[in-house]
């Protein structure tokens, strides 16, 4: 998925802000890249596959947390990942770095994993490669930390007691992790790690940072005042006082957008006499995107026969987009976001102080994150476009509703989690190295 890949993208972004030519980041998809055959080179596909039929998806996450489940994976690791996986697996985890002079010809001084599927079999290669293939149970040196990027939920083989540190994002997941028998002195809650343009400035000391790393983070935060708003929503394309929506579904545009999108429209555009906004990041859907930008939207009708109004041609400004990559900007220019339940979006979305209007969510790791977000009091679940529409209508209807989601969402959120969990594993590397030194 897109979150894990983020996810590393930002701690990479972290060691180059905090520890400028210090370190080399090499970010793999072992499954892909060194699966030896079908199906562990081709998860990518298989899981899309799944994602879109999710009642597959939900069978087998759900089977692969009951005890049966759990046993009947470690006898596959034993048997089959071990048996195929062990040695092309191998060849990732000793490849050699090609970055600089000075690293090139090394493998890894330490390993981080951002999935769930890549805590087993990596601890036992590194057993085997640290002892010199004298045992796969014990013997490791080389120092291996999870980040775990799921939220409210996550599938128990995220949690190793065999690893050096376990970062979590959650009181619940810190839970979850401890029920996996992986101790206090591993686990370490900072928060989740997200994007660069979603860092807070107080996590960044002047004597961390670089001229320009401080400059960025400086003009962001000035970004984010109320007063620069307004230029904001000018520099991209929007009305600066109309209460404006976003709506996305994840880098892939998953979670039935499209109706969302239209639903909500007819009723932003027909609700009132009040102008609105929408934004939609149809992310890497194009047959979304393309679908939603040739809609006429002030036509009188949103192409599935819901009228807007009688036909009234005033009332909402429709931007329509594809990927993006400034999506800080996006959150930071409106009001409430409609999205699919995936944790980044949330943890972005609560840094911004945006109500969450969850519109679907993947069964099982993700199903946490609807009462994650509920309980805090910052959002609601529905995945009937037109529930959706009409809470969000109401959500803009009331200015004091807005300011308190507003609030609830800033006090979950967790904007130096990036940095802080950064500056943990870059102590791990420089411990490791000095004690190897020795």
């Amino acid at each position: 998925g897109g979150g894990h890949r983020a996810s590393a993208n930002a701690l990479r972004d972290a060691f180059d802000t905090l520890y400028p030519n210090q370190f080399e980041c090499d970010i793999v998809d072992i499954y892909t890249e060194y699966g030896p055959f079908w199906p562990y080179d081709d998860y990518v596909r298989c899981y899309k596959i799944m994602a879109e039929y999710s009642f597959l998806w939900e069978a087998f996450y759900n089977f692969g947390t009951t005890p049966f489940g759990l046993w009947l994976n470690e006898l596959l690791l034993e048997v089959k990942e071990e048996t195929f996986c062990f040695d092309s697996f191998k060849d990732c985890m000793t490849r050699n770095t090609q970055f600089t002079d000075q690293t090139k010809g090394k493998r890894a001084d330490m390993v981080i994993s951002v999935h769930p599927l890549c805590q087993d079999l990596p601890l036992k290669i590194l057993n085997y490669i640290d002892s010199e293939g004298e045992s796969r149970e014990e013997g490791r040196t080389t120092p291996f930390a999870t980040v775990v990027t799921d939220l409210g939920g996550a599938h128990p083989t995220w949690f190793n007691p065999g690893v050096d540190k376990c970062f979590v994002p959650s009181d619940v997941l810190y839970q979850c992790a401890c029920d996996r028998q992986v101790t206090s002195n591993q686990l370490v809650l900072h928060g989740l790690p997200i994007r660069k343009g979603f860092w807070a400035d107080d996590s960044l000391s002047a004597s961390s940072m670089t001229d320009d790393a401080e400059y960025e983070n400086d003009d962001m935060n000035n970004r984010i005042k109320t007063s620069q708003r307004e230029a904001l929503r000018s520099e991209l394309g929007l009305d600066l006082s109309s209460p404006a929506v976003l709506v996305v579904g994840g880098g892939d545009g998953m979670g039935g957008i499209v109706e969302t999108a239209k639903c909500l429209g007819a009723k932003l555009a027909g609700g009132d006499d009040n102008d609105y906004q929408m934004v939609v990041v149809c992310g890497n859907n194009k047959v979304a995107q393309e679908e939603l930008s040739k809609m006429n939207w002030s036509s009188g009708e949103v192409g599935d026969g819901t009228d807007i109004a009688g036909g009234r041609r005033k009332g909402i400004n429709v931007v329509i987009n594809g990927f993006v990559d400034n999506m800080d900007e996006w959150m930071r220019s409106c009001d409430v976001i409609v999205t699919k339940a995936g944790p980044g979006t949330i943890a972005e979305a609560s840094i911004c102080g945006l109500p969450c209007m969850m519109s679907s969510f993947l069964p099982g790791q993700e199903a946490g994150n609807i009462p994650y977000v509920e309980n805090a009091a910052f959002g609601k679940y529905s995945g009937d476009p037109r529930i959706i529409s009409e809470t969000v209508f109401n959500w803009l209807q009331n200015p004091e509703m807005l300011s308190n989601m507003k609030d609830a969402a800033l006090k979950v959120s967790r904007p130096t989690a990036t940095l802080d969990i950064a500056r943990d594993l870059a102590e791990m590397a420089f411990t490791a190295k000095k004690h190897n030194k020795k």
